[in-house]
């Protein structure tokens, strides 16, 4: 079988495109450009570079193509257009839809391939003709959240060498073979567009409108940089942690009035930022939508948060209401909602729009 592997110069997809190797698969190397700057911070070259000693140390072919429009167009105005109504985004997501599974996928099938590979830890079962994707065995290292978006078709034409086996092992696998990147940090960031400062980053491409920074009772407490730089629950990069009054407790957004620019914190009253339900939009359903309109399973509203029990009512195709057992901290708009059964079976995911107390308060 001809598969064409998605190798990014990290170890997982290295270990992964040797793996299928193995196993006798006649397995091509693509190495993705996605992104493009002049300062040096993205590191498509000296990824590229690990490309080349992986691919010429485990015996397979490899070739580069560049994707920075369907990139910009795909996902990063859709990024921008997020943070410029308030809310928190989550590319990665997006990314794996509209490039890794896109026009990766079209590129892999010219060069003849039956299959494409990734080095996701996540898990494919086939059954009765359908596609279910499920959390990988590592289940620390599990990425079935952000591949919540898959259709049908680009689940069927994908293989995840690495959904038995744990990270230590792949490092392990890496050191045997004395690959480059057996040591290489794991990528964090934006997707392809990896580690930067982001309040400079950001200000590069929408401009930056500073206001004021209120306590709950309309007192000045700050001043903001602009809204998009914050998201609820945060603590960190306030700079008014030093400000006489108050109660000494660590101060933490609570909410954004983008109409009037003005951004909202509190101090260690934490439950302002606990709520009851969710709204959610763009809902993809794994494999197909599920007949009852309301039913319980587990979800996560953000990566490494662990399963929470949650109600789910179908509101139509495309939008959920999500009412949890337990109250949830700092529900994000912008960010998804994965849903998941019992055993592990990622059922799809929507964007959340809105969060709401039991009487039917906004909160977010």
């Amino acid at each position: 079988m001809r598969i064409v592997v998605g190798i990014s110069g990290g170890v997982d997809s290295s270990v992964a495109a040797y793996l299928l190797k193995q196993q006798g698969h006649d397995v091509i190397g693509l190495f993705m450009v996605n992104w493009e700057d002049k300062d040096g911070t993205c590191t498509a070259e000296e990824d590229f570079e690990d490309v080349k000693r992986v691919c010429n140390k485990i015996g397979i072919p490899y070739f580069s193509v560049n994707y920075t429009k369907e990139y910009y167009n795909r996902v990063f105005e859709y990024f921008l257009e997020e943070y410029k109504k308030g809310r928190t985004p989550n590319p990665d997501v997006l990314c794996n839809r509209e490039v890794k599974f896109g026009p990766f996928l079209e590129q892999a099938k010219k060069l003849g391939a039956d299959k494409i590979a990734t080095g996701h830890y996540a898990k494919k079962i086939e059954k009765d003709g359908k596609f279910y994707l499920a959390k990988a065995d590592d289940l620390n290292k599990d990425q079935s959240y952000f591949l919540n978006q898959l259709s049908q078709d680009q689940l069927s034409s994908v293989i995840f060498p690495l959904e038995n086996i744990d990270k230590p092992t792949v490092r392990e696998i890496a050191h045997k073979l004395d690959l480059v990147n057996a040591d290489k940090k794991d990528s964090t960031g934006i997707c392809f567009i990896g580690e930067r400062n982001f309040k400079n980053f950001l200000k590069e491409y929408l401009p930056a409108k500073p206001g004021k920074i209120l306590d709950l009772e309309g007192n000045v407490v700050g001043l903001h940089d602009g809204l998009m730089y914050y998201t609820l629950g945060q603590r960190r990069g306030l700079n008014i942690g030093g400000r006489k009054g108050g109660n000494g407790e660590r101060w933490f957004v609570i909410k954004k009035d983008l109409a009037n620019n003005i951004l909202y914190v509190s101090q260690g009253e934490d439950d302002l930022l606990y709520s009851d339900y969710l709204l959610a939009s763009g809902m993809n359903w794994i494999p197909e939508m599920p007949k009852e309109k309301t039913f319980d399973c587990f979800a996560k509203f953000r990566y490494r948060q662990p399963d929470q029990k949650v109600k789910v009512t179908i509101l139509d195709n495309d939008k959920i209401r999500v009412d949890f057992a337990e109250k949830q901290r700092a529900i994000t708009p912008g960010q998804y909602v994965v849903l998941y059964t019992e055993n592990g079976i990622c059922l799809g995911g929507g964007t959340i729009d809105e969060s709401f107390r039991a009487n039917g308060e906004k909160i977010s």
